[in-house]
C-alpha cells in the first residue's frame, strides 16, 4: 500500500515479510509460489513465516505507539532459538552478525533486526497505524513520529473520518 522507498539494509527483507498480507482484502502472498519464493520459502514453512511475520507487525505496532493487533508470540521468543554467528571481513576487518547453518527466514530476520539496532534504525521501522493496514514502513519523517504508510491513503482516510465525526 505505501509509495515509500523501502526500509534501509535488512530491514527492506523484515518489510517483504509484513507486508505479504493485505489486511483489507486478505490476500496474502505467501500462498502463492512467486510469493513463497521471494523469501525462499517453502510450502511447509509458510505457518512458521506467518508466525514471525504477525510477531514482527506487533513489534512494529509497539514501535509506533499502538497496542497489538491481536495475540502473538513475542518476537523475542521466535528469536532466541535462531543461532547467528559473527562474521568478519578479512579485506578491511569489518564485522556482521549472520545467520548460522543454512539461513533460515527467521535466522535472516534476526540479522537484519540486529543490523537495524547497531544502525539505530530498528526503532523507526514501524507499521502503519490504520487498522485495516498495518503495513510496514520505515518512517523517515525528522521527528521521527510518523504514524501512516501513506499519507495520502490511510492518512487521508484517517483524518476524513475524524472530520466527519467532528460534523455528526
Amino acid at each position: 500500500m505505501s509509495e515509500r522507498s523501502p526500509a534501509p539494509g535488512g530491514l527492506a527483507l523484515v518489510e517483504t515479510l509484513v507486508n505479504t498480507v493485505d489486511l483489507e482484502t486478505g490476500a496474502d502472498s505467501l500462498d502463492t509460489e512467486e510469493g513463497r519464493a521471494r523469501l525462499g520459502l517453502t510450502e511447509g514453512e509458510v505457518p512458521a513465516a506467518r508466525e514471525l511475520r504477525e510477531s514482527l507487525r506487533a513489534t512494529l505496532l509497539a514501535h509506533a505507539g499502538h497496542r497489538p493487533h491481536r495475540a502473538v508470540t513475542p518476537l523475542g521468543e521466535l528469536l532466541a532459538a535462531v543461532p547467528l554467528v559473527v562474521t568478519v571481513d578479512p579485506a578491511d576487518g569489518s564485522a556482521a552478525l549472520a545467520p548460522a547453518r543454512g539461513g533460515s527466514l527467521a535466522a535472516r530476520v534476526a540479522a537484519a533486526v540486529a543490523e537495524a539496532l547497531v544502525a539505530g534504525t530498528w526503532s523507526r521501522f514501524k507499521a502503519c497505524a490504520a487498522p485495516d493496514c498495518h503495513w510496514a514502513y520505515y518512517d523517515r519523517s525528522p521527528a521521527g513520529r510518523g504514524r501512516w504508510c501513506s499519507m495520502q491513503v490511510c492518512g487521508a482516510r484517517a483524518k476524513m473520518r475524524r472530520y466527519r465525526a467532528k460534523e455528526s
